[in-house]
Formats: structure tokens, sequence, C-alpha cells
């Protein structure tokens, strides 16, 4: 039984990007979950090690299996099921072990942002006392590392996903939208006109490749960028800005 469980944000692979805090509860977690996640993620795998590493922490390293999402199954139906699996994995990888202090999850970003593992904490039963650590959002790393503001002045920003753009397209009274989780490169089926897109892949990390320009111009070097990166790593992480110009 997990009575406390610590989500910490650690950013987006950089161990510069753990906060003191984040440190911290990493050094004072009994036991820390690390998902396996096939061979062809063995660079997040290395990258969660080394960000445990730095921390200093000395805690049991506990591996689950992590859960593929049932294709055959509708949208919001096929995320419960992945939801409740990976519930159900933590509890299975923890049978047999002595929980003996504060059981630790590794974040991606800020847990509060696109990100499921609040929502899947609340499937435990009993329910553990939760800690939320933040962390580094990828929206962050991006306006960081191409070096602009997020908003425009006194300016609302939309931040969706991939999924969304394709069904609602960008309303034109949007100024600014962040776009996440998009592995279809959502942005060809806009009307490119007047959008100017900054996107970046492994914000933060020493493989990091940013593209920025008008998106009629970048967008198919964005595709093609993107698509020889997954290739070559086996996995990919990106986001990107738009703003009407």
């Amino acid at each position: 039984m997990i009575e406390d469980l610590w989500l910490i944000g650690i950013g987006t692979g950089n161990p510069a990007h753990v906060t003191l805090e984040g440190a911290d509860a990493l050094r004072d977690a009994a036991i820390i979950l690390l998902p396996t996640k096939g061979d062809d993620k063995e660079d997040l795998a290395h990258l969660r090690h080394a960000i445990i590493t730095a921390s200093g922490s000395t805690a049991r390293i506990v591996p689950f299996e992590y859960p593929v999402r049932d294709p055959d199954l509708p949208y919001e139906e096929r995320v419960a099921a992945w939801h409740d699996e990976i519930a159900r994995r933590w509890i299975k990888a923890l049978d047999g072990h002595s929980v003996d202090g504060p059981v630790a999850l590794l974040v991606w970003g800020d847990p509060s942002l696109y990100d499921s593992t609040i929502r899947i904490a609340e499937r435990l039963s009993p329910k553990p006392a939760l800690r939320v650590v933040p962390g580094i959002t990828a929206i962050q790393a991006l306006t960081a590392a191409h070096a602009i503001p997020l908003n425009t002045v006194d300016g609302p920003v939309r931040i969706t996903t991939g999924r969304q753009l394709r069904a609602n397209g960008l309303p034109p009274e949007e100024t600014t939208a962040v776009v996440m989780l998009d592995g279809l490169c959502s942005f060809q089926q806009l009307d490119p006109a007047g959008l100017h897109i900054w996107w970046g892949a492994y914000l933060g990390s020493d493989n990091q490749i940013l593209i920025e320009g008008p998106l009629e111009k970048v967008g198919q070097k964005i595709v093609d960028t993107r698509a020889r990166a997954r290739a070559r790593h086996g996995w990919i992480m990106d986001s990107y800005l738009l703003r009407r110009m």
C-alpha cells in the first residue's frame, strides 16, 4: 500500500531543470517507481537515471512495465483503460517490497500540464497522501530556447493539443497558441498565411533541435526534421508555438 505518493516534475530532460525542491524530494523518497518502455526508449531510461544520480538519491529503484493503449477502443475509453492499467502496474510492481516511506514518480515537465499522473494517482485505493512538486514545463523550455515571450502584450494564450488543432483549427481571434502532443504535425492543416512558428524538440538536452520562421516557409522542414530525429532516437518530445503576425 502506498501511503505517501510524490509526483516530481523533472523538466524536459536536462538534469539542471530539476528544482532544489525536486532534488530534495528525490533524496527523501524511499522508493522511486521507474517505467520501462522498451529498447527504443532506452535514452529516456538513461535520462531518468541521470536525474536520480545527479540528485544524490539513494532510494530503491523499482521498475514497472509501461502499458500501451488499445487502439481499437474509442479515444476517451482507450485513455481511461490505459490509466487504470498504469495504476494497477504501480501496485503490482510494489508487491513484495517493504514500502517504508514516500514513493516517488518522475514526471516529465510539470505534473499539472498535459500529464495524467495526478489522474492516475486518484485511481489508487486507498488513496495515498499526494504531494506534487512542480517542474519546468515544455512551454517554458520552448520559449526560453527561442528567447521569446510566451504572450503578446496583454494577449491571451491558447494551450492545446495536435488532436484539438486537427479537429477545431486555430480560431481567427487567437493570437498565440502552444501545441503539445502532436505526433502528426497538425499545423499542416492550417492556412499558413500570417502564421509564425517556433518549434523545438528534445528541449534543454544535448539533442535539442530548434526551427522557427513563417509557417509557409519552414513547415515542411519541421516535418522532415522531426521524422529524421524520431527515426534516429526511437522517440521524440516536441512542441511548438504559433503566433499571428
